[in-house]
């Protein structure tokens, strides 16, 4: 029927909008840096350097802890005291560290960030 195709029609060109807004509702917690943000935030200093990823995986060089994504809260204890340290994660390809971002949000963490793409992009982008 007409009225049916129009309601469809309007729901294919709904969608591109509703996508194109989800940026806007980033989440506070979440902040994606790139493999070479890492690498020059590494080489400007100490950071603290987690990998959330489960099962096990090969580290990047200078990983100060490895805690599964879905084990922060029981770990809370092995991350810095000053909540506002800054707390680069990682994980193979990057949802973990979303999650992980998420639970440190929660026990009063600011300065988190999310390595886009993982562990796979480092390699990619060539970094040891």
């Amino acid at each position: 029927s007409i009225p049916m195709k129009i309601l469809r029609l309007v729901s294919y060109l709904a969608i591109p909008f509703v996508f194109a807004s989800c940026g806007f509702l980033k989440p506070d917690y979440l902040q994606a840096i790139s493999p070479r943000q890492l690498h020059e935030a590494m080489q400007k200093g100490d950071i603290f350097l987690v990998d959330v990823h489960i099962p096990e995986q090969k580290h990047i060089a200078g990983t100060d802890l490895e805690v599964p994504f879905n084990k922060i809260n029981e770990n809370r204890d092995q991350f810095p005291k000053d909540k506002s340290t800054e707390i680069y994660l990682y994980c193979e390809s990057g949802p973990m560290g979303n999650y992980a971002a998420r639970e440190l949000y929660k026990l009063g963490y600011r300065n988190i960030f999310n390595l886009e793409g993982g562990k796979v992009a480092w390699d990619k982008a060539g970094f040891e």
